[in-house]
């Protein structure tokens, strides 16, 4: 099994992953297929796991030097270290073309559309209230670097991002909204998912999100079964079809 894919991911307080990022990945690895070990980093790890592997930067910090992130696999067969979830799927679906495909032909740029307006209409009110209670399922190592480094981004206490009362109904009325938008779209497929009866990377994109909101909320929280009723019960439909590829690794 030494020849298995090594996956990055950012742990939780309950060792299992949370991050909608690195979610992504491992829905596609699982979608895929492909065998795979996950090495759990915390995070104020990352960015020198990141340069002792090889992985490449996948932004820029406020200061102009690289910013390292996760997730991140590393492929002996091919001696290859890719960083970036979409870049991930990418090359899983180059990779290995055997079993499902992520991408089929000549819906790569529309799943990548479609992940900016799932992005755009969708997710910037549920970011607030998120980001505020990710911290509460980290380990305290990452727990400390997190809220540093997100209080210095955005100038405030995390605390500040959705107050509980009026501001936080306010997010959650214009999450549910743009989720509506969403299902929308995807009910125009003619099937229950972005292209149609089968799921692709852009469903799973989606999937990673819901994943996160039980991650961090439980999934017998008001939030999270007041998403799966959303749509006349769309939501609690789509996640469950795909929850089979929310399995540990492969």
């Amino acid at each position: 099994m030494s020849d298995i894919i090594i996956f990055y991911d950012i742990p939780s307080v309950n060792g299992t992953g949370w991050s909608p990022n690195t979610w992504k990945t491992r829905l596609a690895l699982n979608f895929k297929g492909v065998p795979y070990k996950t090495v759990w980093v915390e995070y104020p790890d990352i960015e020198a796991l990141s340069k002792e592997i090889g992985a490449a930067p996948t932004g820029v910090k406020g200061d102009g030097s690289p910013s390292y992130t996760l997730p991140t696999i590393y492929d002996p067969k091919t001696k290859k270290v890719i960083s970036d979830s979409q870049d991930i799927a990418e090359y899983l679906d180059a990779t290995y073309p055997s079993g499902p495909t992520l991408f089929p032909k000549g819906t790569l740029a529309l799943q990548i559309a479609f992940q900016e307006a799932f992005t755009t209409t969708a997710l910037g009110s549920l970011f607030p209230p998120l980001l505020q209670e990710s911290i509460t399922i980290l380990n305290e190592k990452s727990a400390v670097y997190f809220r540093q480094t997100r209080e210095a981004t955005y100038g405030k206490k995390l605390e500040e991002f959705s107050p509980y009362g009026a501001g936080r109904n306010e997010h959650w009325a214009k999450v549910r909204a743009g989720f509506s938008t969403v299902a929308g779209w995807i009910k125009k497929s003619g099937g229950v998912f972005v292209l149609g009866d089968s799921p692709s990377y852009a469903d799973l994109s989606v999937a990673a999100f819901l994943v996160w909101v039980r991650s961090v909320r439980g999934a017998d929280s008001a939030d999270y079964k007041a998403i799966q009723a959303w749509d006349d019960g769309f939501w609690g439909t789509y996640l469950a079809l795909l929850d089979k590829y929310t399995k540990p690794d492969a």
